[in-house]
């Protein structure tokens, strides 16, 4: 049973790319599901710049949104649940969809848990592989294309699409420095 001050592993995978795009990241149980989302936001890449949901055990939780009463009703309050509570009633693995249209899936795996460690500030960064896809690429399918055309022989397809997504990209750099930043940033709030 995990209580407030344990912390959880959690191994975080986009679903549907080959090869696999994961995250490992150690959290607090005692943070929300709204603090989850953001955790998993700063350890993926991803902007936060889209609707979310989180699926455990057959319920649904994400943001509450003003003036939009038939999402509210479809979903519990993200932001009133901790994880601890999932995890006490026996959740050990957890869907994550971000951004409705391109509907990037992820799988969250609760790998173990543990005590706090002294000096540890959380979240903390574990380990991962490969970038995280561009915003707004068309999901799985969409990113196959963009890998193809930034890989393209020709100078003018691959300037194109590394102009549309801002500059260079490598897939397989995570990125691990900004990674780390933007967990320090949720870590100095909670």
């Amino acid at each position: 049973m995990a209580d407030a001050d344990e912390i959880a592993v959690l191994r975080i995978e986009v679903q549907g790319i080959e090869p696999l795009i994961w995250r490992r990241v150690a959290v607090g149980t005692a943070m929300n599901l709204m603090d989850l989302h953001h955790v998993i936001q700063a350890a993926m890449g991803w902007l936060d710049s889209h609707l979310w949901e989180l699926d455990a055990n057959e319920r649904k939780y994400a943001m509450r949104l003003p003036e939009e009463p038939d999402w509210n009703e479809r979903f519990e309050n993200a932001e009133t649940v901790p994880l601890a509570m999932l995890l006490a009633s026996g959740i050990r693995q957890m869907e994550y969809i971000y951004d409705m249209g391109d509907y990037w899936e992820h799988s969250i795996i609760i790998e173990r848990l543990m005590g706090r460690l002294p000096r540890v500030r959380y979240p903390q960064f574990l380990g991962g592989e490969r970038r995280c896809p561009p915003e707004d690429c068309g999901g799985p399918f969409g990113y196959g294309e963009f890998l193809r055309k930034i890989s393209s022989k020709q100078s003018r397809t691959r300037k194109a699409a590394l102009d549309c997504y801002g500059g260079p990209y490598d897939p397989d750099d995570i990125d691990e420095p900004n990674i780390i930043t933007a967990l320090g940033r949720i870590a100095r709030r909670h």
